[in-house]
Formats: structure tokens, sequence, C-alpha cells
């Protein structure tokens, strides 16, 4: 099939490569403009342009679909079959929507319709959902309203975190669309209105912990947030970042250490505790508890507070 691709991220990319080593013609790829990026915030290409450069595709980087004149005409210059979407990042017109001969298809990671938007692997460990998934969704005006093609689900593990998940659905998207393209033209299932629930955007702000929750939700909120922008505490006044923990049992003032060993630090919660297991200090690495408390004298009685 002659295909356009848009895309952004590592997700997109890893559905990008699916399309070309199945065959597919993909004579234009978009993909955002390149960012600032890294400590020395110099301008990167996104992985899906730095793929599709690889392979030898064109690639175009409007800013916008809806006021970038010349690139609704190259769009509509290619006389695709049909654009393939994920995580782009743009909001597609409808006249860019009404383009292709088959439409524009989107891979999006939820089980539709939970989850619409921009956070959805994310908000799924966050709620303590037992199973994610994605969809092949015929695009419409709506945001993530359209009709669903093809699904395929995954259960969410205890330790899954969001760059576990994202890992699996990546390859779950990329493996559903090639198998979706050459059946061609379905029939789509309207979403229904019960169960519709919005993942927002991931504020920054978010990672705060707030240690009068249970130690059950903060163990989702440090996972949903690995590795952005990872949950954060502080101690001794200075910010720390807290990649991995997991529940255990425990009671005491929230935020009180209640025990330090080499395999991690016990801190109460609202109900329970958390065994903190990876941390990592402004400035620093990521590190084991063990290392970690190599060079940071914790004791119990010690205090973790909510960031500022």
């Amino acid at each position: 099939m002659k295909l356009i691709f848009a895309g952004t991220p590592e997700f997109a990319a890893t559905a990008l490569a699916a399309l070309i080593d199945a065959g597919h013609q993909i004579p234009l790829v978009l993909t955002q403009p390149d960012r600032p990026a890294g400590r020395g915030m110099q301008l990167q290409a996104s992985p899906v342009k730095q793929l599709a450069l690889a392979h030898g595709l064109e690639v175009f980087q409007p800013l916008s679909l809806k006021k970038d004149a010349e690139a609704r005409d190259k769009i509509a210059a290619i006389g695709a079959d049909a654009m393939i979407v994920a995580a782009y990042g743009l909001i597609l017109p409808q006249e860019v929507l009404d383009m292709p001969a088959l439409g524009c298809l989107n891979i999006h990671a939820s089980l539709l319709p939970r989850w619409r938007g921009a956070a959805p692997i994310q908000r799924a460990i966050e709620a303590g959902d037992a199973e994610s998934g994605v969809c092949i969704m015929q695009m419409e005006a709506g945001l993530d309203t359209g009709p669903v093609l093809a699904r395929a689900c995954t259960p969410i593990a205890p330790d899954d975190t969001a760059a576990s998940l994202h890992d699996r659905l990546a390859l779950l998207g990329a493996r559903l669309m090639a198998e979706t393209l050459p059946r061609l033209p379905l029939a789509g299932q309207v979403q229904p209105e019960a169960g519709v629930t919005y993942a927002a955007k991931i504020d920054k702000a978010e990672a705060r912990i707030d240690w009068s929750r249970s130690a059950a939700e903060l163990d989702r909120h440090i996972r949903a947030f690995n590795p952005f922008p990872c949950a954060q505490t502080t101690l001794q006044e200075l910010p720390v970042k807290i990649w991995g923990a997991h529940p255990v049992a425990g009671s005491g003032e929230p935020g009180t250490v209640l025990a330090v060993d080499k395999e991690g630090i016990t801190v109460a919660c609202g109900s329970g505790a958390l065994c903190l297991t990876e941390l990592q200090k402004a400035g620093g690495k990521r590190l084991q508890a063990a290392q970690f408390l190599a060079g940071h004298s914790i004791k119990p009685n010690d205090r973790f507070g909510t960031c500022a």
C-alpha cells in the first residue's frame, strides 16, 4: 500500500519500522520539528525522523497542518491509500483526514473508549487498571472518538512502569497495524459512550509525592511516572527522585523513615509503607538503595517531605 506516516516519538518509530519491514510504499513521513534536548539543549531529530532518514524516506516537519498550506498540498499530492498516525502531536484538520482514500488510521495506546487523550499509558498504571492495550482507530475530528477497527490487550503487571508498558504496547501496536492494513477496508466498531475516560497530559507538578496517600497509590504513582517526569520527594530539604519502590507492611507518621537496610529505605505512608529501592539525588545518578545509602546518612525517624 502507498502510505503517509505521521508520528514523532519512539512509540511511533516502532510502528514505522514495522511498516517498512512489511514492504509498504511510504513516500512521505511527517514528524514534529527538531527540539532542543539534553544538557546542551542542542536540536535533536525525533526518533521517527532518524529512522525515516536512515531508510531514505522524505521527511517533512510542519509546525501546523491547519495553517500550513504547503503541508496540505504535499499530503494531497501523494494520493495515499491511507495515512498512519502514531503519537504525532499535531491536530489533523478535517481536510487532511479526508485526503487518503481509506482515511487516517491512528494507533492509540489504550482500550478505547477508556483513556482517550495524551497520556493513556501513565493514567492506566496510575489508576490501577488490570489491563491495557492498543486500538487501531479510524480518525475523525473528535479526540480519539473514531470507530475502532482492531484491538489487542495486554495485562498490566504489578511491577510494570510506564517505560515497560510503553515498550510492550509499541510492539503490540506496530504488529496490529501491520496485520490490519491488508484487511482494509474494515467496518469499525463505534465507541460506546459508557466508559469514556480522558488521559490528561502529564504535568511535572504531578511528580510530587504526597506521603499522606496510601502505599498502594504511591506505588502506582512512582511506576506511572517512570521515566517521566519521575516521582519526587525531598530529604533534608534537598530534592530526591524515586525510581523504584514497593509496598511493605508498616505504619507511622507519613514520610517518616521506619527502617533502613541494604534492601531499601522503608517510609511510612498514609496507609502502609513503601520500601524505596532506587533513588537519585539532584545532579547525581540513579542508584540502588545500598549505593545511595553509602553516600547518604539516613536513619529511622528521618523524614521525607513533599516538594514545594
